[in-house]
């Protein structure tokens, strides 16, 4: 049996994930009728041998879906999220260096940078903190420092009278 595949606008009409199922099943399911192995629907289709393999033996068993995962390993630092989280809370400008410190210190575990983030992230905890106005402005020193440097600061009309022109420059 010869497979043609559809060309629509450049790209293949399997380019896109909804339709590959659809389009499996009236050429992928009659070619495999027709006897054609494995590797040359694959190959016709523009999809791996393992796609194929498994479109065909849900068609045997008459499932329509894909299994629920199967991997049952629960995601590390679940038993800790709570903690992490009073963490954060009480101490927001932590690093993630600092959390790890901290997990290691009180309930020695030593997750590594990577597992830090994936916890944070599954607890839909940002990890850069950024403030809208440096704190530092408020302290006395700072504040004095700052009235002062702009009491040395030529004003804005005399920096305009330097630059008006003369009569007879222009």
């Amino acid at each position: 049996m010869s497979l043609r595949l559809q060309r629509t606008g450049g790209r293949d009409a399997l380019a896109s994930r909804e339709g590959l199922f659809a389009r499996f099943t009236t050429a992928g399911f009659a070619a495999a009728d027709d006897g054609e192995p494995v590797g040359r629907i694959a190959e016709l289709l523009r999809v791996s041998v393992s796609y194929v393999s498994k479109v065909l033996s849900r068609r045997r068993t008459g499932q329509t879906t894909a299994l629920a995962q199967r991997c049952h390993v629960p995601p590390r630092l679940t038993n800790l999220h709570g903690a992490i989280q009073t963490q954060v809370a009480t101490r927001p400008d932590a690093t993630i260096a600092e959390l790890r410190a901290w997990l290691s210190k009180t309930h020695q575990v030593s997750p590594s940078t990577g597992l830090m983030w994936k916890a944070l992230a599954a607890l839909d905890l940002t990890f850069k903190k950024k403030s809208l106005r440096a704190a530092e402005q408020d302290r006395p020193d700072v504040a004095k420092a700052r009235t002062e440097w702009r009491e040395k600061q030529p004003s804005l009309t005399s920096l305009f009278s330097l630059m008006k022109p003369r009569p007879g420059q222009i």
